[in-house]
């Protein structure tokens, strides 16, 4: 592999992981003291429901008839306890929703590495500071919570993973399972002295983790009668355990019980991002020390749901997801987790205005001890004259906190206490966040220096080696060598020790020596091209100053107008619909009106799909065959999960047999242009109909009539600027070994062929979808080869699904410079320019504030374009390997007559 290219996937995966130390930090600080609240509490027990991807909207809405789903718990509401809304955090999956509920705290994203099931780090919880807990339900979940406590007192009773399966049966098993193990576990008490005992402590949390509800959701979407019926069954089955532990416990009123979810759905089945669909999840809490209902008057969220859901005269108390852990907490009397950065919402809590004062100093005194850990360890690893403390809290500040709340408990005026408490809380949690993102701007220097130089290294490499100035300063370095390149070399290498050192004496992660170090050799690679940035500016200014002015706004504009179709795809359209225009502009129409024509029509006929919702000369008559077989698979497996007959055996093999041959067939067939490119579409059109849910199967078709006609329009331009291509399309071969002498340098036309390339390349990602965020994808997507969960499994299947349109873009794109005679390496610096252009941009919208969906969209933005740089370097040599490679099973040999 060419320096260059490993050098720039090198580059960028340092550019892509800089995004996760700058935002993506864990926040746990450890050596903290628990904090209990001193006041006896007023539960024994807790009992803890999570309806797995339960929307808020669906729970509490009612039917047509005004019925609710939930007959049982909307009695609660309007009878028994408190309501509200939780507010959950990107991203919203069911480990990080789960931490948020049991441990107080948003978990970051090395969780994903483990799939959400493994802790990446250890952490407090809710069930580690019981007693006792009991847990019941899904094996992706509960183990997590066993796994990271300390001793042994957290039990867990899991389904087979197995049984988490989209189409083989009816997800409401899964509920059905965990009331009835529940039920027989409490009948075992009854006659087991030693379990009859430990359920009756104090302390003690019951965990019934409720899968059916998310499983549904998945395989028929949150409006399907699955979804609804399922809603029943848990708000049946919820009745049913209420029941049977106030009978086992003789109604003794100790009894705590909350319901809540995890995170919500999106309108097609998915979640991971920051909709509110996803992010409203329902929070129900009623038992020992609960509030009852609070009427009112009137009262204002700028949701509008209340009118909605016919709840304007019941109190809706609204919490962030993290704040259910202090709750239970108090509840139960245990020890905050330590890690929470909940804040106790007290208008949950039945019980004297001492014990709530109490419990929000607890709180306070919680989350200060965390300020405080944070605080002590960024000082110890910051020189003292760059230290700058988090001023609005320091240390006198906050023992005058401390002390007047104190003071306000001790004279019984709570009300001043609280408010003190939740001053302290704020400005606590505002510190966390200051050291959190201590080091982000300092970071974000070193990456943008990084970027820069990058960026300016690789147009300098263009200019250098691919343009007419190569020979001028080919002439001028043989002629007056550049002297100073030991003095560069002694000057970078000081810099980069000064650096290094500086890192060390402050003990930096090592991680930072890579993002403060990297811009010092590209910098240096830079500067040493002096004499080309002489020459360049030099050629700048004779040439017309209009003309490098136009031809700069135009780079600009382009660049601009990629990063727009990252939140708008009907940009996409309009680009299409201007390529659809280029033909007329360069009179290529007069030379050429058949292939202009097709040429138009396909742009136009691509320029659709971003419109619509998200979501050879031998024939190929066995590919053919491979695309029926395909279409029928898909119809038969989808007819079968919707008879709730499971997923065929017959089509598991046989779509997991098209997948695995999809990139090996094409390398059966001749390796000249259009029969390749046909073989290509075909064998890869398989897999992509076996992954298709609806009008995304026609995408690969269109676009694939497209790069056929670029590839046609590409040799007319080439005709109509002078450089002839007398040999026909039809007998060019890609296996051919070209004289790198018949290689041309670089035209400003060819800077337009690497914008439209990855014009394409964000058209053949954002084409049938928005997929900028996790919600987009669907997931009856892979029906067709599993049911069972699996999230790395679904997730492989999803990324090839995406990946087939760009390995169809970067064939043709093989096609494009083997017709113009320019080299891979010369065109492939013109694209990686523009695409790092997008990737600067986006790196200056990540943000940490506003709406989840705002944070979670700003920094998947530049994650998919240091992606998309990455991905689009190891596609062309996937691409090269498709093109250009043939095998022969059955060689045929050749008969002389004597």
């Amino acid at each position: 592999m060419p320096i260059f290219i490993i050098a720039g996937l090198l580059v960028h995966c340092v550019f892509l992981a800089s995004i996760f130390d700058i935002y993506f930090t864990s926040p746990l600080v450890h050596g903290m003291t628990p904090q209990r609240t001193p006041l006896p509490p007023p539960a024994k027990r807790l009992v803890l429901f999570v309806a797995d991807g339960l929307r808020a909207d669906t729970l509490y809405e009612l039917d047509d008839n005004g019925t609710s789903l939930a007959p049982y718990l909307r009695n609660i509401i309007e009878y028994k306890g408190s309501w509200g809304v939780s507010h959950t955090h990107v991203p919203t999956e069911s480990r990080p929703g789960h931490v948020a509920l049991i441990a107080g705290f948003y978990e970051d994203v090395s969780a994903v590495a483990k799939g959400w099931k493994e802790n990446p780090v250890e952490f407090d919880s809710i069930f580690n500071e019981s007693e006792y807990t009991w847990s019941w339900g899904s094996p992706d979940i509960l183990p997590m919570f066993a796994k990271g406590a300390s001793g042994d007192h957290v039990y867990t009773y899991c389904y087979t993973a197995e049984k988490e399966d989209f189409g083989a049966q009816d997800a409401t098993k899964l509920d059905t399972w965990v009331f009835d193990h529940v039920k027989n576990f409490f009948q075992a008490a009854r006659s087991n002295q030693t379990l009859f005992s430990k359920v009756n402590e104090e302390k003690v949390v019951l965990f019934l983790h409720l899968l059916g509800i998310d499983t549904n959701g998945h395989a028929h979407r949150p409006n399907s009668r699955e979804y609804k019926d399922n809603i029943r069954k848990v708000d049946e089955g919820i009745n049913n355990i209420v029941s049977e532990l106030e009978d086992f416990y003789g109604n003794d009123g100790k009894t705590a019980f909350i319901l809540t979810s995890d995170h919500g759905m999106t309108d097609w089945g998915s979640h991971g991002a920051g909709h509110p669909s996803e992010t409203l999840t329902p929070l129900i809490a009623w038992g020992a020390g609960v509030n009852y209902p609070q009427k009112v008057a009137s009262q204002f969220f700028e949701d509008e749901f209340l009118k909605e859901w016919k709840l304007e005269k019941w109190k809706r108390l609204d919490v962030n997801q993290a704040d259910i852990a202090p709750l239970m907490a108090s509840l139960i009397g245990v020890p905050f987790p330590l890690n929470s950065v909940g804040i106790l919402p007290l208008d949950y809590l039945n019980n004297s205005a001492h014990f709530k004062a109490e419990s929000m100093f607890t709180n306070a005194v919680q989350i200060l001890e965390q300020f405080k850990m944070k605080m002590t360890q960024k000082k110890e690893t910051t020189l003292s004259f760059l230290f700058t403390p988090f001023q609005l809290l320091s240390d006198t500040e906050q023992i005058n906190i401390l002390r007047k709340a104190r003071s306000y408990i001790h004279q019984e005026q709570y009300h001043e206490a609280v408010s003190l408490c939740e001053t302290l809380i704020s400005l606590a949690l505002e510190g966390l966040s200051y050291y959190h993102t201590y080091d982000r701007l300092f970071l974000g220097i070193s990456v943008v220096m990084g970027f820069v130089g990058w960026t300016s290294y690789v147009i300098l490499l263009i200019v250098k080696t691919h343009t007419i100035l190569y020979l001028m300063i080919l002439v001028k370095e043989i002629k007056q060598p550049f002297a100073s390149t030991v003095l560069l070399q002694y000057g970078f290498a000081a810099i980069g020790i000064l650096i290094a050192f500086f890192l060390l004496i402050q003990t930096c992660p090592w991680t930072y020596y890579i993002y403060c170090l990297l811009p010092v050799p590209v910098w240096y690679a830079v500067v040493k091209e002096f004499r080309v940035i002489q020459d360049l500016v030099s050629l700048l200014l004779v040439f017309p100053l209009g003309q490098s002015i136009g031809f700069l706004v135009a780079g600009a504009l382009g660049i601009e107008i990629l990063v727009f179709s990252f939140f708008y795809r009907s940009t996409l359209t309009v680009g299409l619909i201007a390529f659809a225009g280029w033909p007329l502009i360069t009179r290529l129409w007069a030379q050429a009106k058949v292939t202009t024509l097709s040429w138009t029509l396909l742009c136009l006929l691509l320029a659709m799909f971003p419109l619509m919702p998200v979501v050879g000369r031998e024939p190929n008559i066995s590919l053919m065959l491979s695309i029926a077989l395909s279409t029928y698979v898909v119809n038969s497996t989808h007819s079968s999960l919707q008879h709730k007959q499971g997923l065929p055996v017959i089509n598991q093999i046989i779509s997991w047999t098209t997948l695995a041959s999809s990139l090996f067939v094409p390398l059966l067939s001749p390796t000249f242009f259009f029969q390749r490119l046909l073989s290509i579409l075909l064998s890869l059109m398989s897999s992509y109909l076996l992954l298709s849910t609806g009008y995304e199967a026609l995408f690969p078709l269109a676009l694939s009539g497209l790069m056929f006609a670029w590839i046609y329009m590409e040799k007319e331009a080439l005709q109509h600027y002078g450089d002839s291509l007398k040999t026909k399309l039809a007998v060019l071969n890609f296996s051919y070994t070209t004289d790198i002498t018949q290689f041309r340098q670089l035209h400003l036309d060819d800077i337009r062929r690497s914008f439209f390339f990855v014009f394409f390349i964000v058209t053949a990602f954002f084409g049938t979808g928005n997929i900028a965020s996790v919600n987009s994808f669907d997931p009856a997507s892979i029906y067709c080869f599993l049911t069972v969960f699996n999230p790395f499994i679904m997730g492989s299947l999803l990324v090839w699904k995406i990946a087939i349109p760009f390995v169809l873009v970067s064939c043709a794109f093989e096609a494009v410079q083997v017709t113009t005679q320019l080299s891979s390496k010369r065109y492939s610096k013109c694209y990686i320019t523009a695409v790092d252009g997008m990737g600067l941009h986006f790196f200056f919208l990540v943000k940490d504030y506003g709406s989840w969906l705002d944070i979670g969209t700003s920094i998947s933005h530049y994650v998919l374009v240091m992606v998309f740089t990455i991905f689009i370097m190891l596609l062309s040599g996937l691409a090269q390997l498709l093109t250009t490679k043939r095998i022969e099973l059955w060689r045929r040999t050749k008969r002389h007559s004597m």
